[in-house]
């Protein structure tokens, strides 16, 4: 799938005030005639964007957690073991990220408002297709076809994200991102929990495969920004007429996949951040699909409770967490040295502690607000990490830049699951097997500390485009 080619902007001496208001002409968007763009606003083009794909972010981690608050009612009909139960996610994130780098390549080449369009569609088919399967090797098939395709919708949306706005909201927008992805997490244990109770497991599928087709609609309303657009309203703002002139296009000849990931990972601070959230997603993958279960073990809770007060209690914290999170990393971004970094250093500490409680304390009350405390700390964590991997890959190679996080955490999300669901059958305790969650969080924070001496070099580098 290929795009137009995308219209060169025309350079500009640093833009006239009239009335208050900063306004230049530029092409920003493919095939479409130059827009005149106020710099003074925060985000030139609206918010749109980032509501669409938070929606999308949204409905993919609603239907894949859906699961887990239907686990008890699936495992009841089909026979299978808490070790299965964990290999599940493990097995669909794996076989995702089997196809994430040829789609971050298609990210940089192809039309990604399309492409994030029809991987949603695909979604939708294969939750109905779980609620049809009638064996368990059914069942798994088709969560692994889900798996697959949900991985590959974060490079181009990413991408679209960090064309829209430029550094200065780019915590926001990844926010909002992020806001609908965690939102979803408990959202999907809630109402797999209580659909299951309610009707049935085979009812959960597919419900959520409605608003599925939607959400699919709403994106095809984005209209295809040229890359580089925003960091060129970056440059435009700090006076810089040259630097603005030239966009980003994708055409000509590229090197093979592999070797453009080497070079991309050869950039520090994406390293480190790459390095940090694979160690997170490993804790918050075992976290959010065991949670519910770890609550009707050990506080005596009906399992459609647990998973609603989880998921409950888990949106709470994530919404704070991500208003937080985005105002004070942007608020102090290109102002303060290392400053995305350094913010989520501090709420990865937050929400590490967090979770050591919720392991070695016990008590419901308290274990719940640790929960919400700990999804606090990561919510407003991983937008500004999000945020400073835009900030330090260029534009033309952000969807494979994209591609390679959703990659590397991906990886190491997917062991969460598996690793508790097979302590737990080993010591026979679902507490102890939370335990194995702690090390990885702690190490994560301490990878960020490295990062953050490289960020602000890293992102002047991509800033002037060398």
């Amino acid at each position: 799938m290929s795009e137009p080619t995308e219209p060169r902007a025309p350079e500009h001496s640093p833009p006239p005030v009239d009335g208050g208001r900063t306004t230049v002409p530029l092409a920003a968007f493919v095939g479409r005639p130059p827009v005149e763009v106020d710099l003074q606003r925060p985000a030139p083009f609206g918010w749109w964007a980032a509501i669409v794909i938070a929606l999308v972010a949204f409905i993919d981690r609603v239907e894949v957690n859906l699961i887990a608050g239907a686990l008890p009612a699936i495992q009841e009909e089909f026979g299978f073991s808490d070790t299965w139960a964990g290999a599940i996610p493990t097995a669909a994130a794996i076989a995702g990220v089997v196809l994430l780098l040829p789609a971050g390549r298609l990210a940089d080449t192809g039309r990604r408002s399309g492409i994030v369009a029809l991987v949603v569609l695909v979604w939708a088919a294969c939750s109905v297709l779980s609620g049809l399967a009638t064996t368990f090797a059914l069942f798994f098939v088709t969560r692994i076809m889900l798996g697959a395709a949900g991985q590959l919708y974060n490079p181009p949306a990413s991408s679209l994200l960090a064309d829209y706005y430029p550094g200065s909201t780019r915590g926001k927008a990844y926010g909002l991102e992020r806001a609908g992805y965690y939102m979803g997490l408990p959202v999907g244990v809630a109402l797999g929990g209580a659909v299951a109770e309610a009707l049935d497991w085979r009812s959960v599928f597919f419900i959520v495969a409605v608003p599925g087709v939607l959400v699919a609609a709403l994106v095809l309303t984005l209209k295809e920004p040229v890359r580089g657009i925003g960091d060129r309203i970056d440059r435009l703002r700090g006076g810089s007429a040259t630097s603005a002139a030239e966009p980003t296009a994708p055409g000509g000849e590229r090197p093979a996949v592999l070797a453009e990931a080497k070079s991309l990972l050869s950039i520090g601070t994406l390293r480190g951040v790459i390095i940090s959230l694979a160690l997170l997603y490993l804790g918050l993958g075992g976290l959010f699909y065991w949670l519910p279960t770890l609550l009707e073990r050990t506080e005596s809770l009906s399992y459609d409770t647990a998973a609603g007060l989880a998921g409950g209690v888990g949106g709470m914290g994530i919404v704070v967490g991500i208003i937080l999170g985005s105002r004070i990393g942007d608020r102090g971004h290109g102002v303060r040295p290392g400053w995305r970094i350094r913010t989520s250093i501090w709420f990865l500490l937050v929400g590490a502690l967090a979770i050591t409680g919720v392991v070695v304390l016990p008590g419901l009350g308290l274990r719940v607000a640790l929960v919400a405390l700990s999804c606090v700390g990561f919510a407003g964590a991983i937008p500004n990490l999000t945020a400073a991997s835009a900030d330090v890959v260029p534009a033309e190679r952000r969807g494979l830049g994209f591609a390679l996080v959703q990659f590397l955490l991906t990886l190491g999300g997917a062991g969460g699951p598996l690793l508790i669901g097979v302590v737990s059958d080993v010591t026979g305790s679902i507490n102890t097997a939370f335990l194995a969650l702690v090390p990885p969080l702690f190490a994560s924070v301490l990878v960020l500390r490295w990062a953050a001496a490289t960020y602000d070099d890293d992102a002047a580098k991509t800033l002037s485009g060398r």
